[in-house]
């Protein structure tokens, strides 16, 4: 599930950020508990800039969410609060305790999710997929184990990749035999 917000435009660098939709894909709510409940891709690692779009879409599907936590290994400032749609949002981080490609959010009356942070700056395929595995509802990769797996994926499709340049530059399947006579286009006959 994709769940999009708009807002009106504003004018500073971080309103800006949080007047954007978030990229975010969710596990279907009715579905069996998996180790995460979907994926969310900022735009930047400014968490004050980032966390209101995201917090405000996910407080009208999941209730009011009261903390997040972080691991600090992915971004360079964690603020303590963040405002969000009139309330404040606490937030938190655990630098061993927390996967480090993880988001926790706790909603006072309605429980905890987990989601895996997809770098900002990944590739739009690599995003997509990272999205899709992680909220698959039968998924039993941890956010750690899923970026890793990405990164495999990537690096097999880049081999690919220069196997196939190596193969175009060398004539590959666009060239033919020397021997060969010359193709010839048909010409229609005239009546």
């Amino acid at each position: 599930m994709m769940a999009t917000i708009t807002h009106p435009p504003t004018t500073g660098a971080a309103d800006r950020l949080s007047s954007l939709s978030p990229r975010l894909s969710l596990a279907p709510t009715d579905s069996a508990p998996a180790l995460l409940d979907g994926a969310w891709w900022p735009r930047s690692r400014d968490l004050e800039a980032e966390l209101p779009s995201l917090t405000a879409v996910l407080d009208s599907l999941w209730g009011r969410i009261t903390r997040i936590t972080v691991n600090p290994t992915q971004w360079p400032v964690i603020p303590r609060k963040v405002t969000v749609a009139g309330h404040v949002v606490k937030v938190g981080w655990f630098r061993d305790e927390q996967d480090p490609n993880e988001l926790l959010l706790l909603s006072y009356r309605a429980g905890r999710w987990n989601l895996l942070v997809v770098p900002p700056q990944t590739a739009p395929d690599s995003a997509a997929w990272l999205m899709a595995a992680a909220s698959d509802p039968r998924g039993v990769s941890t956010a750690s184990r899923l970026m890793e797996e990405a990164a495999r994926l990537r690096t097999l499709r880049d081999a690919d990749r220069a196997v196939e340049a190596v193969w175009e530059s060398e004539g590959g399947h666009k060239s033919r035999d020397a021997a060969a006579p010359p193709q010839v286009p048909a010409i229609p006959a005239s009546t």
